[in-house]
This record gives C-alpha cells, sequence and structure tokens, in this order.
C-alpha cells in the first residue's frame, strides 16, 4: 500500500463518521454512542485498506469488483451489528 493513501481512507473515514456525529446534533433518533463509531471506523478503516492491498496485486480491469465486494461485505457486516438480519450473537437486535 503506497503511504500516500492512508490519509485519504483516514480522513474518508472522518467524513463518513461525521454524518452520524452531525445528525445526533440535530435528532433524537440518531442514538450512537462511541463504541459504535469506533466499530464502524474500525470497518470502514480495514475495508480501504483491505481494497488497497488488494488492488495493488490484481489487475486494474477488476478493480471494480474488488470495490464491490468489499463494500457488499462491510454492509452485510454493518446491517448484521445494526439490526441483526443473520440472528448472530453479534447482532444489534
Amino acid at each position: 500500500m503506497k503511504n500516500k493513501n492512508l490519509p485519504r481512507i483516514l480522513i474518508g473515514t472522518a467524513l463518513v463518521l461525521s454524518v452520524p456525529l452531525v445528525a445526533m446534533q440535530f435528532s433524537e433518533e440518531v442514538n450512537w454512542d462511541l463504541a459504535d463509531l469506533v466499530v464502524i471506523g474500525t470497518l470502514l478503516v480495514g475495508a480501504g485498506i483491505t481494497f488497497e492491498l488488494v488492488a495493488a496485486r490484481v489487475n486494474a480491469k477488476y478493480r471494480p469488483i474488488v470495490a464491490l465486494v468489499i463494500t457488499a461485505a462491510v454492509l452485510l457486516v454493518w446491517a448484521e451489528l445494526a439490526v441483526g438480519i443473520f440472528g448472530t450473537p453479534f447482532s444489534g437486535s
């Protein structure tokens, strides 16, 4: 992974996490605590680093597929943690 991409991943994660942080200031419906922010932040940074590592090793024409697979995995994990779509012990419901 190139060193110049890590700050981009961290800034992108911070921007995504700023959405619930701002929403919590204006709505009672968004109720995230520090643990929620840490978990999703770790998930997003991990996904970004995973993409960088895998994309560096695959042909350029397969990078969109890699991005799609990683995005789908992040969304499935996020949904499981939030509402428990698979019913694992880690579910949020």
